[in-house]
Parts: C-alpha cells; structure tokens; sequence
C-alpha cells in the first residue's frame, strides 16, 4: 500500500492521453504557424501593392497625366426615387381655329303672282277649199310585196364568248375545293393560267401548296390543263376521261 502511494504522477496518466494531447498541441502549433505565415504575405503583397501604386502616381506625374479618383458617394434615396423630368418642348402649341357654325343660306322669296300664261295661238283652218285638187280622188297605193332580200334575217343563236383557256380551273381532275382555293389564292384561277405555267414554276408553286404537295405531278394538272386550253376535248377525254 505504501508502494502505490509513492508512486509518481506521471504513472496515473494513460499512454493513450498523452499522445492526444501531444498531437492537438502540434495541430494549434502549426495552426499558429500558418497564421502567421498568412499574415506574412499579406504584409509583403499590399506592400508591393503600395510600392506599385506609388510607381504609378510617380510615372502618371512625369508623363503630365493627372490622375482623378472616380466619385463613388452612394446617391440618395430621394434621387433613386425621384423620376427624370421630362423635357419641355419649347414650341408652344397652336390653338386650333374655332370651328365657325354653318350659317344655311336664306331661301329666295317665292313670287305671289302667278306668271302670265301665253295666250294660246289662233287655230289656222287649213286652206282646202281653195285647193282645185282636193275634189280629186286619191288613187290608193298598191300593196307591195316584200322581196326575198327585204325580209328580215332570223335571228342567229348567239356564239359562246368563252375562250378554252378561259374554262374555269375545277374541270381539272383531282381538284377539290380546298385545292381551287389554294389555287386562287396564287391567282391560278382558269385552264389557261396552269397551262401558261412553265416546269419551273410547276414546281415553286407545288411546293406552296403545303399538304396538298405532289398532287400537281400525280394528276398531271400541267398536261390536263394544256389540252382544254387548246380545245382538245376529245384528247382530254381519251386520256382523262370524261368531263
């Protein structure tokens, strides 16, 4: 019992506390030594910093160049609020001139007396007793007979105006009224304007024809449209069908 209690204080401490202890004390001693090795080159920069800044101003003077340091006062809130003034035009507006009222024109007075009414001519008898021929008889005329040249021509049918190329763009098989009217909208509105159309502009306006696409080339408008603009009928039939 006496041995235990001579025993000296370094023997209570385990083994295992003291390495902790020994390794936090060389974490805050390399903690301290980065700080002030931080602190160390901060000082050596904002000195190559000034010593810079210094170089500048010295090099600014010697050239004549005056250095003004921009002005950073933050502004107001009055004056962030505060709209921008329009600027006043400096033309003054003219008035319009006042509309002037309409003053309807005074009619004319009406005459109160009546206008003379002509007197009516005096009634000439006609001079037929003093005529020696007037006792005479009048032969009467002899009827005559109309000529063959005389007699009026009957009447002819009239001629149908309308040219083929003139026939309207529906006699074309395979065109609906959704086709006509994209049709129409390009001003393609008879027989003769498809058939007028050359390969080329077939096919620009083919392509304009959006889902109706293709249907130019497979129905074979161009060729359709050529025979009834050229009165091929018979043609037209035997190849298409009939109308």
């Amino acid at each position: 019992m006496n041995d235990t209690t001579a025993a000296p204080a370094g023997s209570l401490i385990p083994d295992g506390v003291a390495a902790i202890t020994t390794i936090h004390f060389a974490l805050i001693a390399l903690v301290a030594i980065a700080a002030i090795a931080a602190i160390l080159i901060g000082m050596r920069l904002k000195r190559r910093r000034t010593h810079a800044a210094r170089q500048v101003d010295r090099n600014a003077r010697e050239a004549g160049v005056s250095l003004r340091q921009p002005d950073h006062a933050p502004l107001s809130e009055a004056e962030l609020t505060q709209p921008k003034p329009k600027p006043q035009s400096s033309a003054t507006p003219t008035p319009a001139p006042a509309a002037t009222p309409s003053v309807a024109p005074t009619p004319a007075p009406l005459p109160t007396t009546p206008p003379a009414m002509p007197a009516p001519a005096a009634s000439e008898e006609p001079a037929v007793a003093n005529d020696p021929l007037s006792d005479e008889p009048v032969a009467a005329a002899a009827p005559m007979d109309a000529s063959p040249a005389t007699e009026a021509a009957p009447a002819q049918p009239a001629a149908d105006v309308t040219r083929p190329e003139d026939q309207p763009i529906t006699l074309l098989k395979g065109l609906g009224p959704k086709l006509t009217q994209k049709l129409a909208e390009h001003g393609i509105t008879t027989v003769g304007d498809m058939a007028a159309l050359s390969e080329a502009q077939a096919q620009a306006l083919d392509a304009q024809l959006g889902p109706f696409s293709g249907r130019m080339a497979r129905d074979r408008w161009l060729e359709q449209a050529r025979l009834l603009a050229s009165g091929d009928r018979q043609g037209f039939e035997a190849v298409f069908g009939r109308l």
